[in-house]
């Protein structure tokens, strides 16, 4: 069982999270992001195949130019 490393509770879901970042001064946000969320305290945890897909995305964000992008995670991925 995996556990929660800021309160270490067993409790973690799988669920589903909004990914905010700011690049050069400007905005992204990844909506339905995969991840598992500690039931009692909230915290989030993406898998490593995650932020591999993550960091693709903020790399073509990079390239585009725009000043605010919202991007669903599973058309992206």
């Amino acid at each position: 069982m995996v556990r929660c490393t800021a309160c270490k509770s067993e409790t973690l879901e799988k669920s589903f999270n909004s990914y905010f970042a700011q690049i050069d001064g400007r905005y992204v946000i990844i909506e339905n992001v995969p991840c598992l969320k500690c039931e009692k305290c909230g915290e989030i945890f993406y898998s490593a195949s995650t932020l591999e897909a993550i960091d693709l995305m903020l790399a073509d964000f990079k390239k585009n130019g725009a000043r605010l992008s919202i991007v669903e995670y599973k058309s992206a991925a």
